[in-house]
């Protein structure tokens, strides 16, 4: 993560877009779509499953409608190698936790306990409000990471954010913890940065190199409607790999206790969801607070008790076209994390060699094209204006059943949204690319994960 424009939206590298135009009958095998041309912002309303609890708008990093607009560019190598560290390092840390033994039935379904440690940045960001009085910061929101943090002065050089940058002396109710406080102790040795003046300092560090570090320190925070006291946070003081970044930080939404979803469930509860928005689109939302309505879609949810940041579930078949991929369920027992951050899906080697397999025999009527990086089934649809896709389904424990979308099949407008594993891995990564259009329901209360499709 040397700087966030290295992870502009893959989709927007190309000049178009596919966009679902008609799935002919509720069980067809393919998707047909139209090329359009360019993403413009418009005013369209999610719909989230509840109006209650605390929501707010979420958008996409680099979408038309982006909170914090940047024309940096990255190259596609770039933003492939970023994804790929940061699918590396989950799956280093959950193959470690289970003794390398990719057995699932391993992972218990258990509430948030301790851990965390920010991964690579995300490209889905909302407004919120620190302070007294308060001060708008648009932050990045990441389900692989717990420790929230903001930028802050005193700094030199400043960040070249689009929002003030946090002031905690103007702030009446900021307040630094202490080295001895509980707050600090649950920081860990991931997390905790020792202490300077007896303040407790938090340090996050990246897997390229770069970090942020500063004082843990706790403040108000306003989430649309709802007031928040005593929320903690980091304020970075100094930091690499940020000079070009436009966001003021990250929040996080993992499962360890420092997390926003942790410090919120007295009001809450312990549930949150959220919409993904496919970069043409202009808003999604993030909901704090059990879903009150909507047919969702369930799985089971695991949690790892020694890394208890992930979010997990299990993945039992995978159709294409209808068709199940010829896959025996055990490959799939180590479990996937639904994550966010990750771009795209990886799924066990031997998984992964089938459904590409199926999906190019779907597709035998498109002229092949060199691979993209990691992604290495690509087309050529040369100047046609309408391309039929096979479907691709997720099926999940418990006959769980989500039928992605287009902008989830399909990226770069060529290329199959799907990479295998590194090396012998067996841990899969849930993406955000086939999270998108879905309400994604984290249920931590009753261990489930819920969708529901159309929400955005």
């Amino acid at each position: 993560m040397a700087t966030v424009s290295k992870l502009l939206l893959l989709l927007l590298l190309s000049c178009s877009y596919y966009a679902l135009i008609a799935r002919a009958g509720e069980h067809s095998s393919y998707i047909t779509g139209s090329v359009k041309t360019e993403a413009v912002c418009f005013e369209t309303k999610a719909s989230p499953s509840s109006s209650g609890g605390g929501t707010v708008t979420l958008h996409h990093r680099h979408g038309p409608c982006s909170l914090a607009p940047t024309k940096a560019t990255p190259t596609m190598e770039e933003i492939l190698l970023s994804d790929q560290l940061r699918a590396s390092n989950i799956q280093q840390k959950l193959t470690a936790a289970t003794n390398g033994t990719g057995d699932a039935q391993k992972l218990e379904a258990t509430l948030p306990t301790s851990l965390g440690t920010a991964l690579e940045t995300l490209q889905y960001v909302i407004n919120v409000s620190i302070g007294t009085p308060a001060v708008t910061q648009t932050v990045m929101i990441d389900t692989g990471s717990d420790v929230s943090w903001v930028h802050c002065k005193p700094c030199s050089p400043c960040h070249s954010q689009v929002d003030p940058i946090f002031d905690p002396s103007m702030s009446s109710t900021y307040s630094a913890l202490s080295c001895s406080s509980a707050a600090c102790a649950q920081l860990g040795s991931d997390s905790g940065g020792g202490c300077s003046s007896s303040q407790c300092r938090y340090i996050v560090r990246y897997l390229d190199g770069s970090n942020t570090t500063g004082t843990y320190g706790s403040d108000t925070l306003t989430l649309g409607p709802n007031v928040i006291t005593g929320f903690q946070f980091g304020c970075s003081r100094a930091g690499t790999g940020f000079d070009d970044e436009k966001t003021a930080g990250l929040m996080g939404l993992g499962g360890d206790v420092q997390s926003l979803v942790s410090q919120t469930a007295g009001t809450f509860g312990r549930a949150f969801s959220y919409c993904l928005p496919p970069p043409q689109s202009p808003a999604g939302f993030l909901t704090l607070g059990a879903a009150s309505g909507g047919n969702f879609t369930t799985t089971r949810m695991f949690r790892s008790s020694r890394v208890p940041t992930f979010y997990l579930v299990l993945l039992q078949a995978i159709r294409v076209g209808g068709r199940q991929i010829n896959v025996e369920p055990s490959v799939f027992a180590a479990g996937s994390v639904m994550d966010s951050g990750t771009i795209i899906t990886r799924l066990p080697p031997r998984a992964y060699a089938a459904l590409s397999s199926a999906f190019r025999a779907g597709m035998t009527q498109y002229t092949r094209a060199r691979p993209v990086g990691i992604l290495d089934t690509c087309y050529d649809f040369g100047s046609l204006s309408t391309v039929r896709i096979p479907t691709v389904e997720l099926v999940f424990d418990g006959g769980a059943v989500v039928d992605l979308d287009l902008d989830g099949i399909m990226i770069l407008g060529r290329c199959l949204a799907f990479a295998p594993s590194d090396g012998a891995s067996s841990v899969g990564i849930i993406g955000n690319v086939q999270q998108r259009t879905f309400e994604v329901l984290y249920d931590v209360s009753r261990g489930t994960m819920g969708f529901r499709a159309g929400a955005c």
